[in-house]
């Protein structure tokens, strides 16, 4: 179950850890905690997905190191036994890469889930929302790192002659194909010799909740020869979107643990 809908959240709404993970990209001169600040859903805190990235590098959005996951999670007040249901404001992007770094860092997956639809179909159900800020009382979260879930680059040239996994790049067909400019300074356009593009957007409908496991299926099975393969790596601008196709494809493959290329395109198209 890694989506929950509205309704189960405002049933269970006290017996749940709520994460507002809102982030935006930087031309859209939008800022999440400020939104967070104005409204947000009742007991939720905070997630800052760029200050609760790796600050030394240049890279954006790669996962901090495990002490200082430790630290910001208890901060949060979160404990290892926590259910956790994540949302956002973001249009159910920067909610997934939230899902994954809780994966990725050793808490039961089963335990983590994004709100399907985010704050926008929350708010448009006319549901509670609040300014109150969630009184938090840290704890002592304990992490175990999940390695096999992250490829690095190295690992990502050595699969391009022996491919022992698919890469699935969630960026737009144009970037994809080189046809634009990549949003970001400093990138060549293209992609990963080998990989297969599947947009994030065709996981999700118009007002972004994910589609449903037989639309999904057909997606996925356009690249894939059967929606039973493990060994599937998601890459995408900066490791965010991403996490949406892995969280997509885990829908309909419950067998599967996600799996990104943490430096993405970022890493990757450097010129």
């Amino acid at each position: 179950m890694s989506l929950v809908e509205s309704d189960w959240l405002d049933k269970n709404i006290n017996k749940v850890k709520i994460i507002d993970c809102s982030w935006h990209m930087p031309q859209t001169n939008r800022v999440g905690l400020d939104e967070y600040k104005n409204q947000h859903i009742p007991n939720a805190i905070f997630f800052d997905l760029d200050n609760n990235s790796k600050k030394n590098t240049d890279l954006p959005h790669m996962l901090v190191e495990i002490k200082e996951w430790e630290k910001i999670v208890s901060q949060m007040g979160i404990k290892k036994e926590d259910e956790i249901i994540i949302y956002d404001n973001s249009d159910v992007i920067s909610s997934c890469r939230c899902w994954f770094n809780f994966i990725y860092f050793g808490h039961d997956p089963k335990l983590v889930h994004v709100l399907n639809g985010g704050l926008k179909k929350w708010i448009s159900e006319e549901r509670r929302v609040t300014k109150e800020l969630t009184n938090v009382q840290t704890s002592k979260y304990k992490a175990l790192e999940r390695k096999e879930l992250v490829k690095n680059k190295e690992l990502i040239n050595l699969n391009i002659s022996n491919q022992k996994f698919k890469v699935i790049d969630a960026r737009s067909k144009e970037r994809f194909e080189g046809k634009v400019p990549e949003p970001r300074k400093g990138l060549r356009s293209g992609n990963i010799k080998n990989s297969f593009c599947i947009p994030f957007n065709q996981c999700l409908n118009l007002d972004r909740t994910f589609k449903n496991k037989e639309d999904l299926k057909i997606i996925f099975k356009s690249y894939l020869k059967n929606t039973t393969e493990k060994n599937i790596v998601f890459s995408c601008g900066s490791g965010v979107t991403a996490c949406v196709l892995a969280l997509a494809y885990s829908l309909i493959n419950d067998k599967y643990q996600p799996c990104i290329y943490d430096g993405s395109w970022a890493e990757y198209g450097l010129i």
